[in-house]
């Protein structure tokens, strides 16, 4: 197995600056890097937050989203080049753009979207206009070009090599007027996963990630995936998710595939867990999930 290189993006540009920007602090200060197989591939840093509304896309921040996803693709590339497998800490979900273009400069990838939403707005139905709400979107190539067509590259991933896991907001997103999603997007959402359980669900997500010509799959992880329960540190809450334990069966299950390439975290809010706790409970979780990929 490869050794994992842990790449600190602390961007706020697709939300607010809320406490996301402080979770790779949170989660290194609790040992997630202190374990044999993981070094730490340096930060990158996202160009200063507009908290105006751009007027012609309907989208905060999208120029300093679209520069730091080129500079976030160039440091995850790196590690790839190095043969290590990245570990991207943010921030907020827009920082999955920058993830997936280092691997659309490599060829056609696919991605398992761990998120208690899906994520599939479009900026007229967005109120506050925040990528972090419409990544999935923006990544399949829905949306303004800015974002959408990174480097003439876009979309970054094709709607069939796409498996959106655990979510739970189908009743939100339909009353705020959400685009579907597509039908060539496989979905499972919550109830599903409870209906085969985790890890037989997450085995049918891989194995359709495996098949045809795609050189490998990415792990977005929003952690808001997990029960509110369990996980009250976001920012965007919604009753129910999946258990500690669910989350990490299906992160092995996910993860021990050789042809997962890269897994982010995003999401976890460390103001919102003053005590710590959350952010030992969630790095302990991590590590046991990502025990597959290090070396003894």
């Amino acid at each position: 197995m490869r050794d994992i290189a842990v790449i600190e993006a602390p961007s706020v540009l697709g939300l607010w600056p809320s406490g996301v920007q402080e979770l790779p602090a949170a989660l290194l200060d609790a040992g997630l890097a202190d374990h044999p197989g993981v070094v730490r591939a340096g930060r990158v840093e996202p160009p200063a937050y507009d908290a105006t509304r751009d007027p012609g896309t309907g989208i905060l921040n999208p120029d300093g989203i679209a520069r730091y996803s080129v500079r976030l693709a160039d440091a995850v590339g790196g590690v790839l080049d190095s043969g290590r497998f990245p570990l991207v800490l943010g921030g907020d979900c827009s920082i999955l753009l920058g993830n997936l273009l280092a691997l659309r400069r490599r060829g056609r990838y696919g991605l398992l979207f761990l998120d208690g939403h899906t994520d599939f707005y479009q900026p007229s139905a967005d109120p506050a206009g925040e990528a972090a709400s419409m990544e999935l979107a923006l990544a399949t190539g829905r949306g303004p070009r800015v974002l959408t067509d990174l480097e003439g590259r876009g979309p970054l991933v094709r709607d069939e090599d796409v498996v959106a896991f655990g979510f739970r907001d189908s009743a939100e997103s339909t009353k705020d007027g959400m685009q579907p999603l597509p039908p060539q997007l496989h979905a499972i959402d919550l109830d599903d996963v409870r209906a085969a359980g985790a890890r037989t669900a997450a085995r049918h997500a891989v194995d359709r990630l495996t098949g045809g010509s795609r050189a490998g799959y990415w792990v977005h992880l929003d952690v808001d995936v997990l029960d509110d329960a369990i996980m009250p540190a976001v920012d965007y809450r919604l009753p129910g998710g999946l258990t500690w334990t669910e989350l990490e069966s299906v992160l092995r299950t996910a993860l021990t595939d050789k042809r997962a390439v890269g897994l982010d975290v995003t999401i976890f809010n460390p103001c919102r867990d003053p005590e710590g706790t959350i952010a030992a409970r969630l790095t302990e979780c991590l590590r046991r999930g990502l025990s597959v990929r290090t070396v003894p």
